[in-house]
């Protein structure tokens, strides 16, 4: 009886999280979501900045990233996999500023944006705040988004960076130019 009861107010809870996520679209998905996740790493800041800078090798700390090509200076085409379906879109880095930020938006496909923050707490320490806005563009995606999905996969891909780069102890590269927002 206990199990039921803990069951039917579970599936109540949800229901009322689902349905404040979904209210303001038309059709249940479109809102646009934010999400923020910050990790400590124990290297310098300059090697968090500068591992972030080799966007080619997001997947190996990012599950659903697939493949990422960096076009240009500015632009990247991504392939991941979104909730459980496979897509592609082209974004374009708005802001970069060595050490401290990198901010994105996509000009094609997945509609997402962000800017990741890069803090010296000490020589051998460093803050990374993420925060990435997107648009969930299914029923499914707004059923993950609301269940808090998104955030859990940005807290582990972090969480992952983390580990890769105090076990490698450096970065593979850099790129130290700076892109202005105008």
């Amino acid at each position: 009886m206990l199990n039921r009861v803990v069951t039917v107010a579970a599936l109540a809870v949800g229901g009322m999280l689902l349905s404040k996520k979904l209210k303001g679209s038309r059709n249940g998905f479109g809102a646009s979501s934010s999400v923020t996740e910050t990790i400590e790493i124990n290297v310098p800041v300059k090697t968090a900045y500068n591992q972030w800078t080799q966007f080619e090798d997001f997947p190996q700390f990012m599950k659903s990233v697939k493949e990422i090509r960096q076009l240009d200076d500015k632009h990247l085409h991504w392939k991941a996999n979104v909730a459980g379906e496979d897509k592609e879109w082209d974004a374009e880095i708005t802001e970069q500023i060595p050490d401290t930020r990198i901010a994105w938006r996509s000009v094609t496909g997945v509609k997402n944006g962000g800017v990741a923050d890069f803090h010296k707490i000490s020589d051998t320490c460093c803050r990374v705040t993420v925060q990435m806005d997107y648009e969930p563009e299914s029923a499914l995606e707004s059923v993950g988004d609301a269940f808090g999905a998104v955030r859990m996969e940005l807290r582990g891909n972090l969480q992952n960076f983390k580990e890769l780069l105090e076990k490698r102890g450096s970065e593979t590269g850099a790129w130290r130019g700076k892109v202005d927002q105008h």
